[in-house]
């Protein structure tokens, strides 16, 4: 079980790391100081439409629902 366990938690943290650094660079294209790439510019774009970036779904489990639900 602490096998099972910890494995979960590496993935889950890296699916922590992924989202945190996104949306760092995120925040820093939209302010003008770094620039936006077609990988933020697809995280931007899902966001405003509800839905979970394929940036994010790459380290994820796999899941259909909308972004509010997914989180």
């Amino acid at each position: 079980m602490n096998t099972v366990l910890q494995q979960e938690l590496i993935r889950f943290n890296g699916l922590q790391a992924k989202i945190k650094s996104t949306l760092t660079q995120l925040r820093k294209a939209i302010a003008g100081t770094a620039i936006m790439n077609q990988e933020l510019e697809e995280v931007y774009t899902k966001l405003f439409t509800y839905k979970v970036p394929d940036a994010w779904r790459k380290v994820s489990y796999p899941s259909l629902k909308p972004l509010v639900s997914w989180i």
